[in-house]
């Protein structure tokens, strides 16, 4: 499961684990203008973890997705 909710400076989603158990937490993505931050609260310490990933990292990312194995550079064009 997981919601959508457009705010004032960001479109944020949660996903919801509602699969078997064991359970992990919600996962926060907040994506900004310039940056995407991903949040969860690790329950060892009851504390968010947040990474925050450039716009580049998030393209990367995407293609990143659909590529077997190995190491790659992007072109600007793409």
């Amino acid at each position: 499961m997981f919601t959508i909710e457009h705010e004032f400076d960001a479109t944020v989603v949660t996903l919801v684990d509602d699969g078997d158990a064991p359970l992990r937490e919600d996962v926060i993505i907040s994506a900004f203008a310039d940056c995407v931050t991903v949040t969860q609260i690790d329950p060892r310490t009851d504390m968010p973890v947040v990474v925050t990933l450039s716009m580049e990292q998030l393209r990367d990312l995407s293609h990143a997705l659909d590529l077997p194995e190995g190491a790659y550079r992007l072109r600007k064009d793409e």
